[in-house]
């Protein structure tokens, strides 16, 4: 792992990320780009009338020192910082930062949610899962020393999934962590028989090249069954595929990724299909 990129806007739950972007950083003695994006639009940058250059100038300036000051910690002094500064608020812009910086993971805060407040961090977070290539590390809590010793990833061993599979395993390995996989078997018309499960499942690996082992795990739905499974394991990380599908189709696997994200206590990884 050689360069991580974090975006942050100055928030607790961006500070919460930080922290273990730089855990991260430190560990692996990886370049540390921290990304900050300005809310100016470009009618702003480019209407003299609406807000005079000088105006713009010195918002940009407070916003520098502000990022500055933000930058000062204890925890960030003995790893390699680049701070990154987009005048928009544009969440494509992530992604076009880490290809432009070969960055191995992109590490993002998340709020947990429930009810009818049920955004996933007011989208952003979504946006960027969206739109990134590369996996997403969302962070629920405040972790100082980011570490992993039992890694589970869960998916339903389609053959689209073998890229993303594929994926978790290097990262896995990246982080020098048992990798746990597991097929969550549910009632009713998405319910497999054990043979079948087996089946389904030795098919893949197969196809995958992958020499990995995978638990079945019944649950009374997908989300409750990856979430009772981290946790009767010891779980420290929850690894999903994400489609970043769009519209309509919503994102992830339908709305589980987001619920997953919501809903775990554990940091979630998200890896594009």
């Amino acid at each position: 792992m050689k360069n991580i990129i974090v975006p942050v806007d100055f928030s607790e739950q961006s500070e919460k990320a930080l922290k273990v972007a730089a855990s991260l950083s430190e560990k692996h003695k990886a370049t540390l780009f921290v990304l900050h994006m300005l809310e100016l639009s470009p009618a702003i940058m480019a209407n003299t009338e609406y807000m005079p250059p000088e105006h713009v100038v010195h918002l940009m300036k407070l916003n520098e020192k502000r990022f500055g000051d933000f930058l000062d910690k204890p925890y960030l002094k003995n790893i390699t910082i680049t701070p990154i500064i987009k005048h928009y608020k544009v969440f494509s812009e992530v992604n076009d930062v880490a290809e432009k910086h070969d960055a191995d993971l992109i590490v993002m805060g998340s709020h947990g949610v429930d009810g009818l407040e049920e955004i996933f961090i007011g989208s952003n977070t979504e946006r960027v899962v969206r739109s990134s290539e590369i996996p997403v590390l969302v962070i629920k809590g405040d972790i100082s020393d980011f570490k992993v010793d039992r890694f589970v990833f869960a998916c339903d061993f389609k053959e689209e999934n073998i890229a993303s599979v594929k994926k978790a395993s290097d990262f896995a390995k990246k982080l020098g962590t048992e990798l746990k996989l597991v097929y969550i078997n549910t009632p009713a018309d998405a319910f497999l028989s054990h043979e079948d499960s087996y089946k389904r499942i030795s098919k893949f690996l197969n196809i995958a090249q992958l020499g990995l082992e995978v638990d079945i795990y019944n649950d009374y739905t997908v989300e409750k069954g990856i979430l009772n499974y981290a946790e009767s394991n010891a779980a420290d990380l929850i690894g999903i595929p994400t489609h970043g599908r769009k519209g309509l189709s919503h994102f992830f696997m339908g709305s589980l990724g987001e619920d997953i994200v919501n809903h775990s206590k554990l940091p979630v990884v998200t890896f594009k299909i």
